[in-house]
């Protein structure tokens, strides 16, 4: 050290500027700028100097002041020779890098410093442009076909830098954002770019640097540049050769088998097996105890085999055309088809459950499913931070970038009430669609491009590298258990024959296709390689082989014996204890639904109150709370009262209640406020639902993003894990549920015939004609008096009623009643008032249908008796090819053929409703005089 400290008068005389410009000011190192920056700027020289002098002085005084680069620096220059030798030497060194330097070598320096640090950005950046993706070797796995000008692909691009061939062998400092130097802190030109392309232009691309936050893009980094850091052992490597048997003998068992069925095999992206497992196997390593999987149809038996394990012989009787189906509904396709199974992870030892969404047709449909199912079990287990649950989302290429729900999903996945705390997305990168061409089937260079908007790295990998595969794999496990966030694998693969078996691929794509034949199958190349290091012999790969072929047979043999298919053995969600062992459910009954008043009392006071001390509430609120409790001495209740009074009872049972969908805290029409915000101070909010009492469930309101289809999935995934909730989605106007069909057609109304499937969605659909389906919530009668119920209606001892009949003067004699209007929705008061000015209460009851589904016939057939002299009039607001006319009036005949249900409502429309208040108004009075023309129907065959 007295070497050193007697060289730092050698050095004071080249850093005089520092105490004549600087003044008193405390110095900051830039390490933009390779010199410190101060209240003025000196000469790059006088930079460069002193920057060296600033760092010795800081050394002295601690070590870990400077990058380590300059302590292995000083500390090997202290340590060479003799005293007086190592202090020349030291001096040597430092005015050979500081002072000994003219300007424009200086300023030459750190350009090509500044030069070097650009290049290895731009690998960062645009690597994956150039990494070879496609196991082919006839396309690029991006649109783009250009290379990059910034990649040094020839030396003649040294040029753009400023640098020459002969700089290839001078070493440069290495920036802090990079890891390809592992323990070196310099390497030479020529190296470093060798190590950014083994980094990022080999088999695996990596889009990252589009991340706004430096310490994800830093671990990333350190994922994909350290040296050496893509290794396997041999046990590693064993294990992943037995699962690419499993998955490529699966398939070629199918095809010797099955050779003329359906099957949507995995050939071409066998490695999707083991990748799979490898994502499990490390998930299941930091704690993840549920895996939540949704997938379209290629790879699905495959996947239910080798992944889910499901059992062989029902997978192969599946292909049986004499199977009878037990269970009652249509079930469906083997490859649309779920499974949920708990087992041990080999790798880890730990209790594993794994549930395969079934899925229809509809590619992406499932998304939101998994996301709302994973949510679920999330919640109910506590987990609020996703370290015990996860989901894992399987995606073709064509239908990720093609499908809109797939942009709706991703946006719910940083919202609070619909995070799952990061999803992992395998994309089976087939590089077609069907038939059509990737050019012709997205607009952005990738499939995956999407994730972008999430800040979702993006790992390309060439399918045919099973080993880089697995390290992608890897790397997204421990990303997702990094930061919770969102990951997409891109498989870059082939499909080696059509859409599904039986279709030509020859007739769109012969060049592909001509070198898919040529292409050996990736087990055999894989194979090859392991026995080539010594890994496996021959023999042992043979009878990896023969052992998995064996089990299949005998899988075969066994399934011989089905006979019966029973589709809940399929179940993707099963609801325990709530069905019979026979499938029935436990009561069909509907059981009082009645509130002590009392409870009645104590949730309207909640409903009308503020929880929280020094809360202030908007005047306009309190004028609705005032309102609230008035109704609640007065022992009434408007909808809003009564939905909170309903929700508040659940509660204080324990049974959660989940409330989603845009603006539902407030509600469409400012009647609901289950979110009340302090007016004075920003982000504090209140929910008085969930103050009720101490032990009651938790109270879930949520606005949702703008999104019906992704969004009511969610909601339905959610409902789909327990029984023992109320799970309600609500659109903010009922006509808009239209985006959200697909999920009503393939899940709501046929997920049970389809798949057995339990769920207990409730939709909320206002405004519109005032009702459309499910539960209708009309905006007219939120604040209409007419609408409200009294407290009698709800206490003890009460219950839902599926109809409500007239109780005027008509239900009095109603022998003498002319003519019985049924009706359900807002229509009533509307019939109810015109009935009322035209004085015909008694010849004319009105019977409302509270349930259209299942239908009432016991209590239609009561009714019908009851008035047995009267006409019966089916009355609707929509229009007659839109309403219930077409669902009540086959109920009705089964009830009593003899009478006709005549229809009164609107004629036939394309569009659900007029824009002109005029002429909406006239329809109204048209079908209003015809409900009350008792001659109407007078000579007219039904």
């Amino acid at each position: 050290m007295s070497q050193l400290r007697s060289l730092a008068g050698a050095l004071r005389s080249s850093s005089q500027w520092m105490r004549g410009h600087v003044g008193t000011g405390r110095r900051i190192f830039d390490p933009r700028r390779n010199c410190s920056s101060g209240a003025a700027e000196p000469s790059l020289a006088a930079c460069s100097s002193s920057y060296v002098v600033e760092m010795y002085y800081a050394w002295l005084e601690d070590h870990k002041n400077v990058h380590e680069s300059w302590d292995a620096y000083f500390r090997n220059a202290q340590a060479s020779g003799s005293e007086e030798t190592g202090e020349k030497r030291l001096s040597a060194l430092l005015q050979g890098r500081a002072m000994s330097q003219t300007p424009a070598m200086s300023e030459k320096v750190v350009e090509d410093h500044l030069a070097v640090h650009t290049l290895i950005r731009a690998y960062q950046v645009r690597g994956h442009h150039v990494a070879r993706l496609d196991p082919l070797g006839i396309l690029t796995a991006d649109l783009d076909s250009f290379v990059p000008s910034d990649l040094i692909t020839s030396i003649d691009k040294l040029e753009s830098y400023g640098l020459e061939e002969s700089d290839l062998d001078k070493s440069f400092q290495l920036p802090l954002t990079t890891f390809i130097g592992g323990n070196e802190s310099t390497l030479p030109l020529r190296e470093i770019i060798h190590r950014l392309e083994t980094s990022y232009c080999g088999h695996t691309g990596v889009e990252f640097m589009f991340i706004n936050n430096m310490e994800q893009c830093q671990w990333i980094r350190q994922k994909f540049e350290t040296p050496g850091i893509m290794t396997f052992s041999d046990r590693e490597k064993r294990t992943l050769l037995a699962r690419l048997v499993r998955s490529t003998r699966f398939e070629d068992f199918l095809a010797r088998k099955w050779s003329s069925e359906k099957r949507f095999g995995l050939e071409g992206c066998e490695v999707l097996i083991p990748a799979l497992k490898m994502i499990i196997d490390k998930s299941s390593e930091a704690g993840i105890e549920s895996v939540i999987m949704g997938m379209p149809h290629r790879g699905r038996l495959n996947v239910l085999a080798n992944v889910v394990r499901k059992d062989l012989d029902q997978i192969f009787c599946q292909f049986d055309p004499k199977l009878e189906a037990a269970d009652e509904g249509s079930g469906d396709v083997k490859y649309h088809l779920g499974m949920y199974h708990e087992r041990i992870n080999r790798e880890t030892d730990k209790n594993i459950t794994l549930s395969l969404m079934a899925n229809p047709s509809h590619l992406e449909a499932v998304d939101p499913v998994v996301q709302g199912k994973t949510k679920a079990e999330q919640f109910y287990r506590g987990d609020t931070e996703g370290r015990r649950v996860m989901s894992i989302l399987l995606h073709g290429d064509a239908a990720f970038a093609g499908q809109g729900v797939v942009y709706e999903t991703f946006h719910l996945s940083e919202l609070p009430s619909y995070t799952t705390y990061g999803t992992i997305h395998v994309v089976v990168n087939n590089q077609i669609g069907f038939t059509t061409d990737p050019r012709m089937a997205r607009s952005s260079p990738y499939p995956t491009d999407v994730a972008r908007v999430v800040n979702a790295p993006i790992f390309h990998v060439n399918a045919d590298d099973p080993e880089a595969v697995m390290y992608v794999c890897k790397v997204a496990a421990e990303w997702r258990n990094t930061f919770n966030k969102d990951v997409v694998i891109d498989l870059v693969c082939y499909r080696r024959f059509g859409h599904n078996e039986m279709d030509e691929p020859m007739f769109t794509q012969p060049l592909m296709y001509k070198q898919i034949r040529k292409q050996e199958h990736v087990l055999k190349k894989y194979a090859d390689k392991l026995i080539s290091e010594g890994v496996v012999t021959l023999q042992e790969f043979e009878e990896e082989v023969a052992k998995y072929d064996k089990i299949c047979e005998e899988a075969y043999t066994s399934s011989k014996d089905e006979k019966i298919l029973h589709i809940r053995h399929w179940l993707d969600s099963p609801w325990p204890d709530f069905f019979k062992p026979d499938g029935e459910p436990k009561s069909m009954s509907c059981p009082s639904t009645g509130l002590n008043e009392e409870v009645l009392r104590h949730i309207g006071e909640v409903a009308s109150s503020v929880p929280l001390k020094d809360f202030a509430i908007h005047s306009g609120l309190s004028r609705i709370l005032r309102g609230r409790a008035d109704m609640v001495a007065k022992r009434t209740v408007d909808w809003a009262l009564a939905e909170y009074v309903a929700f508040g009872s659940l509660l204080k049972d324990g049974i959660h209640v989940r409330l989603s969908g845009q603006d539902v805290e407030r509600g469409t029409f400012s009647h609901r406020h289950h979110v009340l915000h302090d007016q004075e101070v920003d982000k504090r909010f209140c929910i008085p639902m969930n103050h009720l009492c101490p032990n009651q469930a938790l109270y879930t309101v949520c606005n949702s993003s703008l999104s019906e289809y992704g969004v009511l999935g969610f909601e339905l995934g959610f409902a789909m894990a327990s029984p023992n909730a109320l799970v309600c989605w609500e659109a903010q106007f009922g006509d808009f549920q239209n985006t959200a069909q697909c999920i009503i057609d393939q899940f709501i109304s046929a997920g049970q015939a389809k798949w057995v499937r339990h769920n207990g969605i409730v939709l909320l659909l206002p405004h519109g004609m005032e009702g459309m389906l499910i539960i209708f919530t009309p905006k007219s009668l939120l604040r209409l008096p007419e609408a409200r119920s009294s407290f009698d209606e709800m206490i003890t001892g009460t219950k839902f009623l599926r109809i409500i009949p007239d109780g005027g003067p008509a239900s009095k004699h109603p022998e003498k009643v002319k003519r019985v209007i049924f009706c359900t929705g807002k229509v009533y008061y509307e019939l109810a008032k015109e009935r009322k000015q035209l004085k015909l209460e008694e010849d004319v009851a009105i019977v409302r249908l509270e349930q259209i589904s299942p239908f009432p016939f016991d209590l239609i057939k009561a009714e019908v008796e009851k008035y047995s002299n009267a006409e019966l009039i089916w009355c609707q607001e929509e229009h007659k090819n839109m309403g219930y006319y077409d669902y009540i009036r086959p109920r009705f005949l089964t009830v009593h053929p003899k009478n006709p249900i005549w229809y009164v409502g609107r004629d036939p429309a394309a569009a659900p409703a007029t824009g002109n208040k005029f002429t909406h108004l006239a329809e109204l009075k048209r079908f209003l005089d015809t409900a009350f023309n008792l001659e109407a129907f007078k000579g007219r065959s039904f």
